[in-house]
């Protein structure tokens, strides 16, 4: 792993630098060893082959576990499939890293505690399920729920992002057009009427202004256009802004509330991945917490201290708006039956089934909606160009 530090050099100089070692106590023997005195010391991403894994080399953390997971069945043990694995990677950064996983169990730790180190890769989740299977000794069959978790959170992401193509390409296209007549014919319009010296009306007059403007100062509107985009493109990616965009999402009156029942459904399905692992429900909890927004953040958090103090799971989430009519029954049936990993995972499937519902329901009426509108907006400009020629006519008439 690398890790970036700042030390004391011989001369006493204060010196930055990014160093290779297996963990932290690596570095800090590496340290004493060139007569470095330790100043602070944080992980700066793993180095695998010099080049380490990034969005040009991705690391598949899906093929890592289908493939461990059939090596585990075929009889291999994990070391051995392991090394497997870095044997038969092409990759000289992916085989790093298999030999660093490696070199930590056979060191003595467990495969949960080999993959510590790498947090980029591998994340709280991945490792807090095979913390629970190495108790039981059931690691492929933890792989294996894992899997199938990952598997139904991407269908739901596919879904929607399959329904948003269509409106996209929509509003990309109607922007295009109305870039196009804004930018290249208005201005040429503005000019024949501008010629002309008859009197226009005032929409006419407005948009012919907006030619006449782009004809002038065109190349700036460009860059100004430019920099709101790349200024709207960083604000976007702020944890403030994205906060407040789910809280304003949140107070939607439809949008809103099928919102919290896709964040519910995450909730609710990692929760049951978790407890089907074998881990307690107020230590699920705490780790499936992580993937609700600020919003129900603060409601799992005194729903998960009223089940310390002894009230039921269902009661303690139905006392802080995290069930539904239907969710609420299901918890109730887990309780009794004892099997609330299933129930839970129930529950996340029935609000993946009713979010698939809205979804199509939402893009049949949303897409011929867009289409009027884009329709309207760029018929308002033709109508608006073309308006002072059809008076002429009629004056001619």
């Amino acid at each position: 792993m690398r890790y970036q530090i700042r030390a004391l050099d011989r001369q006493q100089s204060v010196v930055s630098m990014t160093l290779d070692a297996l963990d932290e106590a690596d570095a800090r023997s590496q340290l004493m060893n060139q007569g470095a005195t330790l100043l602070s010391l944080r992980p700066h991403g793993i180095s695998l082959g010099g080049l380490g894994i990034s969005a040009r080399n991705p690391f598949s953390l899906t093929l890592f576990s289908q493939e461990l997971m059939a090596l585990l069945d075929a009889g291999l043990s994990l070391v051995e499939a392991i090394e497997t694995l870095a044997e038969k990677a092409e990759r000289s950064d992916l085989r790093n890293l298999l030999e660093q996983i490696t070199h930590h169990l056979y060191e003595g730790k467990t495969f949960s505690q080999a993959l510590q180190p790498f947090p980029s890769l591998f994340p709280p989740l991945y490792i807090a399920s095979i913390r629970a299977a190495e108790k039981t000794g059931a690691l492929s069959p933890a792989l294996k729920r894992y899997l199938d978790y990952r598997e139904q959170m991407d269908k739901v992401k596919r879904k929607i992002i399959s329904a948003s193509i269509y409106p996209a390409l929509l509003l990309v296209a109607g922007g295009l057009v109305t870039a196009f007549l804004l930018g290249f014919v208005v201005p040429r319009f503005a000019q024949v009427y501008e010629d002309s010296g008859r009197e226009m009306p005032w929409l006419s007059q407005l948009l012919l202004g907006w030619g006449r403007l782009f004809t002038e100062h065109g190349w700036w509107i460009l860059v100004i256009i430019g920099l709101l985009i790349a200024v709207g493109i960083y604000v976007s990616r702020l944890p403030a802004f994205c906060r407040r965009r789910s809280e304003l999402i949140w107070r939607l009156p439809i949008v809103g509330e099928r919102f919290k029942l896709y964040q519910l459904a995450r909730f609710y399905r990692t929760t049951g991945m978790l407890l089907s692992g074998g881990m307690p429900i107020l230590t699920s909890l705490n780790m499936a917490k992580d993937l609700l927004p600020p919003a129900l953040f603060s409601l799992l958090e005194q729903a998960s201290e009223d089940i310390r103090t002894g009230k039921p799971t269902s009661l303690a989430m139905e006392s802080h708006g995290l069930t539904t009519p239907v969710a609420l029954r299901m918890l109730r049936v887990g309780e009794r039956t004892g099997r609330m990993d299933q129930m839970m995972e129930r529950i996340a499937a029935f609000y993946d089934d009713d979010m698939d519902r809205w979804v199509d329901w939402f893009t049949r009426l949303f897409e011929p909606v867009l289409m009027a509108v884009i329709g309207l907006v760029i018929g308002g400009i033709v109508v608006l160009m073309y308006m002072p020629v059809f008076e002429l006519a009629g004056s001619l008439q």
